[in-house]
């Protein structure tokens, strides 16, 4: 499925990532901030090994990190300083190369949604073919956060046309998308 999520999500202007060890994942992530020419980055619900990697390697670097638990007081200007915010993904759909994101606080999807530059990270275990098989994962996390559950289906940039039929990305969220697939059992 990793071929045919890659074919849809490139056909929609995103990149397509793999790494096989915590190690590999946060040189992707520090790579698409160098590239984005990032001072700050925003992180959530990340698997527990990278999120450690990830402060680690960021101690080293002039790069500001910003974590969970995000102060609600203080949103969205917090996540708002940040130029590339990187959110686990639920599910990765391969027929449409969307990256199904589910959330329970507005945190969480500011992260996604704020930054220029979004990476959503997700194992390959978590692929499926179509949004239908998805389903009962989304029916138990609504059952077991019955307030405040949000889905998000990500596809590709944020686009939008307008009048004159001019397509423009990047209004209304990431103008730059990236899927980083986790491949090792490390994770």
């Amino acid at each position: 499925m990793i071929d045919e999520f890659t074919a849809q999500f490139e056909a929609l202007k995103g990149h397509v990532h793999t790494a096989d060890t915590p190690a590999r994942a946060v040189a992707c992530i520090l790579a698409v901030c160098e590239e984005a020419q990032a001072t700050c980055l925003a992180t959530a619900q990340l698997p527990q090994a990278i999120e450690t990697a990830l402060r680690d390697a960021v101690a080293t670097t002039s790069l500001d990190l910003l974590t969970q638990p995000y102060a609600a007081k203080d949103l969205p200007l917090s996540i708002d300083k940040a130029q590339v915010g990187v959110t686990g993904i639920v599910h990765a759909i391969a027929e449409t190369g969307t990256l199904v994101e589910v959330t329970t606080n507005d945190a969480t999807r500011l992260v996604s949604s704020l930054p220029r530059t979004h990476i959503g990270v997700f194992h390959e275990r978590d692929f499926i073919h179509g949004l239908r098989e998805s389903a009962s994962t989304l029916r138990k996390i609504f059952t077991e956060n019955d307030q405040d559950c949000v889905v998000s289906f990500l596809s590709g940039p944020s686009r939008t046309g307008d009048i004159e039929m001019r397509l423009t990305l990047g209004v209304h969220g990431p103008e730059i998308a990236h899927a980083l697939i986790l491949t090792g059992e490390e994770f």
